[in-house]
């Protein structure tokens, strides 16, 4: 066996993608909530079942393509070098991830990636999807963190939480200034010295959150 997909699942992953891409070409010329799912099968040339196959509801066209982000803190952490931190991993991850442009980090300034950012925010399903999406990555680093970094499960928990919502905020924050016209380029040196913030944060307890009082 060479490990290549066979010819039916060559067929399917055709599918997918096909659908994938007239969705995503509909949505950003027409906006998410006026375009229908019988458009996109349409436009797709597949039917209506078909496409509830392959995704279940209209707003898995749009952040299936997240999909594998939604675990990668976890992978991250259970896959760093033996005597490194957690923290430390995670970090290094995401400043990898500025350098090459991810779009998860929210550093990315390709038309089509700014578009779904602002079709994302201006869709309510949408937001309350990503919602699930960050839940989802908060409880998955937290068994990672909690199995591989020999912490309690409520510790576990609240480091997660805080992770994810570092990184989250940060890359909201670089697709925002993105959106309003700063390239990736421009922006890259100041997404660094942030990112560096909020991690040095994460990793004082938030010490240096001090009382001007």
């Amino acid at each position: 066996m060479d490990g290549k997909p066979g010819l039916r699942e060559r067929k399917k992953q055709r599918t997918h993608a096909a659908i994938s891409d007239a969705a995503i070409a509909l949505f950003l010329e027409h906006g998410f909530n006026q375009v229908s799912v019988a458009r996109v099968a349409e436009a797709a040339e597949v039917s209506k079942r078909t496409l509830f196959a392959y995704f279940p509801t209209k707003e898995d066209l749009v952040v299936h393509r997240l999909a594998d982000h939604e675990a990668e803190l976890a992978h991250v952490v259970r896959a760093r070098p033996p005597g490194t931190v957690p923290l430390t991993a995670v970090r290094e991850h995401y400043l990898k991830g500025l350098l090459e442009r991810d779009p998860i980090t929210g550093l990315n300034d390709h038309p089509q990636v700014r578009g779904v950012h602002r079709m994302i925010v201006d869709a309510p399903s949408l937001v309350a999807r990503m919602e699930r999406f960050k839940a989802g990555a908060e409880r998955a680093l937290a068994r990672a963190l909690h199995e591989t970094a020999a912490i309690g499960e409520l510790t576990a928990r609240l480091a997660a939480a805080q992770i994810v919502a570092v990184r989250w905020t940060l890359a909201d924050d670089n697709a925002d200034r993105l959106a309003h016209g700063e390239s990736a380029d421009a922006r890259y040196a100041g997404a660094v010295a942030d990112a560096e913030v909020g991690f040095a944060l994460l990793e004082n307890g938030l010490r240096q959150l001090t009382s001007r009082q």
